[in-house]
């Protein structure tokens, strides 16, 4: 059966143009010309996903958002912005709102049916593991064994969805409900928080069996953060029920869990002071040192980062930067490419004041 898609726009050509795109990639579209038909259309035509522009007579994109995510039907739907809009504060509005995807006009048709495809495969895979859920021994209370190893907590993820995410791809927005643990299988993951001005922050980098996203939800509170795949990631999604199943019944599994949060709170205290009182020189070593250990590193202890992602852990300006890591070089502390950091003088590194 064809999936839905209800096109929310008011100038009439992009309107037109892009329903016909979806239509001939086999979507069922309805189109509405204002934010104000447009909600009326979603409550009555149910659809599978929605596409709304920003700037509408009426009501605008951000006032349908608010408007559908109210709505019990609607609010499990994937909402994507189609704008001209670029400004960061836009952008940031939007998602916090909830929404899961922007468009930038004008766009490629390839671009547009990516962006709804990928949403639309998302819903497909939280769906079929809501259905598949009860026969996952691990969440029917009456089959848990009381004596489940660690091997079987693997088999219990193996059996798990595995949800993919390019590069750049964002999993969670600052605002967003946390109902899950994320678990990483494999990849790279960075959170960040952005300040008034859109200097971004990053808060925390994770990599393959680390978990993320845990503060939100033992709070059971909304992200108070941003989650981006700096590399092709895939990870698991573990929810309260199953959370919950694996701890009554592998105790050994809470004590590790236990283990790494107070592990990261002391490392995020630590860093908070580093930031407040430590110099440039001394951020930037501390920081290499924690990637080279825990993170991108491999035999040759190159670590590989963009500059970009690395100025903003270690909080400091990218051309501040360029200039201690070829300060850093010159010392024979380091050597770099434009791709990779190596770490020549661990010792010394560790001495820098």
């Amino acid at each position: 059966m064809s999936k839905k898609v209800l096109l929310i726009e008011d100038d009439r050509i992009v309107r037109e143009n892009t329903s016909e795109i979806l239509e001939l990639a086999n979507y069922k579209v309805k189109t509405a010309e204002n934010g104000k038909v447009g909600v009326l259309l979603a409550k009555s035509f149910l659809p599978d996903i929605i596409i709304c522009d920003i700037l509408m007579p009426e009501l605008d994109g951000y006032g349908v958002l608010q408007i559908v995510s109210r709505i019990p039907e609607l609010d499990q739907i994937p909402f994507i912005f189609l704008t001209a809009k670029t400004h960061h504060q836009d952008l940031r509005k939007g998602m916090e709102l909830g929404a899961d995807d922007y468009i930038n006009k004008p766009f490629e048709e390839s671009e547009l049916l990516r962006a709804v495809e990928t949403r639309l495969k998302r819903v497909e895979a939280f769906e079929s593991k809501i259905k598949s859920k009860n026969e996952i021994p691990l969440l029917n209370n009456k089959k848990i064994k009381s004596n489940i190893d660690i091997k079987d907590f693997d088999q219990f993820l193996n059996q798990k969805p595995i949800f993919k995410y390019k590069t750049g791809e964002t999993i969670y927005c600052q605002g967003n409900q946390s109902n899950h643990i994320f678990f990483i299988k494999k990849g790279n993951v960075k959170t960040y928080k952005i300040n008034e001005i859109g200097k971004e922050f990053i808060t925390g980098i994770y990599t393959d069996q680390q978990y993320f996203g845990y503060a939100s939800f033992v709070k059971q509170q909304p992200h108070a953060e941003y989650s981006e795949a700096i590399t092709s990631t895939q990870l698991y999604k573990i929810n309260k029920d199953e959370v919950a199943a694996i701890i009554n019944n592998n105790h050994h599994v809470l004590y590790q869990f236990i283990d790494f949060l107070v592990e990261k709170t002391v490392s995020y205290k630590n860093k908070m002071l580093l930031l407040a009182y430590g110099s440039v020189r001394k951020k930037t070593a501390e920081v290499l040192l924690s990637l080279q250990k825990d993170f991108l590193s491999n035999s040759k202890n190159e670590i590989s980062i963009s500059r970009s992602n690395l100025a903003d852990l270690i909080g400091v300006a990218k051309e501040t930067l360029a200039r201690t890591l070829h300060d850093f070089k010159v010392e024979n502390l380091i050597d770099f490419t434009s791709k990779t950091i190596t770490i020549l003088n661990k010792n010394a590194l560790q001495k820098v004041q």
